[in-house]
């Protein structure tokens, strides 16, 4: 029998954000993830990747699991708790948000987009029965682990107590506790006996000013106002009275987490290099902003009546560098920055050895036409509610509709950024017949009828060639001049390219269900019959398997819809959240995490299962 993994399953992890940056908190109270300043930066705490690496812990002395985890309701304040021999206690961790007000002074009702982070790792203790003996140890590695920390300490005018983590003549970041804390070394440690009713607290601070809280109930005021924040922002969506409304909650509180509050861009997952493979090199950052994966985030987002982060997202884009010929790159980062250039974390052992661990991405240049059909959809969906297109965005618009007339006809990477020869993708196509189609559409509200004419003229000349060239036996294929099946064809009848009934769509559905499967579960391809240009099997794309779902309900299949959702929804880590991909035999969750298109394509499938059951 194998050693067992000294890392958590990937599932197990719990994700705090405060819309700058994200932590990953392992289940024994480490958080072995979280990048300084954002999302974006290089990380401190890096023991997801290596567990050398660097961690932060607040727990029982000895101890490593607990009794239950879960997030507060409605929340992104995580809530751990320990059953000791002794006694109980309860951790809470937040990246805390900052105070909210109009410009009158008053606090809003709703939340605002443009609300500010505390830039705080507020973590409070509580013991609520007996006593537990408690211990701190912060261990920060900088740079993904590269550089040791050196610490030092100071009394503040009221005399807390408070320590720096300095990398080389700067502070990266202040530490305050009210737990009696000395520096060992490299690392920041305390033990302590909670007694009950007895609260204690930890929080970390990277402002300028290196604010933060002087005693626990100031950070417990933090978190109030956190965990107020998070309520209040999911007043704004519509959630059905059903029990999988838990599931859509979670769902769209990820996805806003996954916004970068100071540009409104999307970022399609917090971390970079959890394999999808285990032990292999399929191994990418995720932490940039996918035009594909925003649009769609902005799909479920919708759904559930949530349209706020979609002026963000569509500002963020009217403010890209687009190419010289005006056209936009598959992927920014957070800021807008178009080099995303790739490298390798030698010094890294990955996790569970999955190496090259790597920084950047080399698919930020690659050729993906499916690009400009998302992000035209995604603004006719915002546009019919709002009856708006922002002046400064339509000419981004219609660069975008002129790419896509361009180069439709020529060969991608398609969705899935393969790294081998360039293909004729029939979903790449498709896209591209959703960008003159949406544009088309878009051009008419603007009372361009000879734009919109000519641009639907090309999208009934792009919607024949699919049909022609990309249709096999009653099935559409990966691509034209190929057998092979993908399941990014399951767009065709989410994106109306035609409709779920239709005897092609149903072919492809029912041939992906019956070949393109592991267990009942669907890959994106086969990799023995696609160039990807990598070594290697991967999981069962969970993305995919919720698209399944949606075309099973449209096609009128509402009991397989069903169960299927069912299955997929049982295979949810134990805080609703998910990965990437997900091995079909033990359930094990793979890939980057939490995955942002796993969440967007939940949100709808569960929607679609929901309205078929009246």
């Amino acid at each position: 029998m194998p050693d067992a993994s000294p890392f958590p399953p990937i599932a197990d992890y719990g994700f705090l954000s405060d819309c700058h940056t994200g932590a990953l908190v392992a289940p024994d109270g480490s958080i072995e993830w979280l990048c300084l300043p954002y999302f974006d930066s290089p990380s401190i705490f890096s023991a997801a990747l290596d567990r050398g690496a660097g961690t932060f812990r607040v727990g029982p002395y000895g101890a490593s699991v607990p009794a239950a985890r879960r997030y507060e309701p409605g929340t992104n304040v995580l809530e751990t708790t320990w059953m000791m021999p002794g006694g109980w206690i309860i951790v809470r961790d937040a990246l805390t948000i900052g105070e909210w007000h109009d410009a009158d002074g008053t606090e809003h009702v709703r939340p605002p987009t443009d609300h500010e982070a505390d830039h705080l790792l507020v973590r409070t203790i509580e013991c609520t029965y007996g006593t537990v003996p408690v211990e701190l140890v912060c261990e920060p590695q900088f740079d993904y682990g590269a550089d040791v920390a050196s610490w030092s300490t100071d009394v503040d005018a009221d005399g807390h107590r408070f320590f720096d983590a300095v990398d080389g003549e700067e502070t990266q970041f202040r530490l305050f506790t009210d737990l009696r804390a000395g520096i060992e070394g490299d690392r920041v440690r305390a033990r302590h006996i909670m007694r009950e009713g007895e609260t204690a607290f930890v929080a970390m601070s990277w402002t300028e000013e290196l604010r933060g809280p002087r005693t626990a109930l100031d950070a417990f005021a933090h978190i109030d106002r956190t965990r107020h924040f998070w309520r209040l922002w999911l007043l704004n969506g519509t959630f059905p009275d059903h029990p999988w409304r838990v599931f859509l909650q979670r769902s769209a509180l990820v996805l806003k987490g996954l916004t970068f509050q100071p540009t409104g861009a999307l970022v399609a997952a917090p971390t970079t290099s959890l394999p999808e493979t285990p032990g292999g090199e399929r191994n990418w950052d995720y932490r940039f902003c996918w035009m594909r994966d925003a649009a769609f985030t902005l799909w479920g987002l919708h759904a559930l009546g949530m349209d706020w982060e979609a002026e963000d997202f569509l500002q963020y884009v009217a403010d890209l560098e687009r190419n010289p010929d005006g056209s936009l790159q598959i992927m920014y980062g957070l800021r807008g920055e178009k080099d995303l250039t790739e490298r390798t974390l030698d010094h890294l052992k990955g996790y569970e050895n999955a190496r090259p661990v790597r920084v950047g991405n080399g698919a930020f240049d690659q050729r993906q036409n499916d690009v400009y059909g998302a992000v035209l959809d995604s603004v006719y969906i915002h546009t019919k509610r709002s009856d708006h297109i922002p002046e400064r965005l339509w000419p981004v618009l219609v660069d975008q509709v002129e790419a896509a007339a361009r180069v439709w006809c020529e060969p991608d990477q398609g969705i899935w950024e393969a790294r081998g020869a360039p293909q004729h993708y029939v979903s790449s196509k498709v896209m591209c017949w959703v960008a003159m189609d949406r544009g088309a559409q878009l051009a008419e509200m603007r009372g361009e009828t000879e734009m919109a004419a000519r641009w639907q003229a090309l999208a009934d000349e792009i919607h024949a060639e699919v049909i022609d060239r990309g249709v096999r036996d009653g099935v559409f294929r990966q691509h034209y001049d190929t057998d092979a099946l993908d399941a990014s064809t399951l767009l065709i009848p989410l994106v109306r390219f035609l409709p779920a009934t239709d005897d092609r769509v149903r072919a492809t559905a029912e041939a992906i269900a019956d070949e393109l499967t592991e267990h009942g579960l669907v890959l994106r391809y086969k990799v023995d019959e696609t160039d990807d240009g990598l070594h290697g099997r991967e999981g069962t794309f969970l993305i995919c398997s919720f698209w399944l779902v949606s075309v099973l309900s449209e096609a009128g299949h509402a009991d397989r819809a069903r169960a299927l959702c069912e299955k997929l929804l049982s295979y949810a880590g134990p805080l609703h959240l998910y990965a990437e991909e997900l091995d079909s035999e033990s359930g094990r969750h793979l890939g980057n995490y939490p995955q942002a298109f796993t969440h967007l394509a939940l949100i709808n499938a569960v929607s679609h299962v929901i309205d078929d059951a009246g």
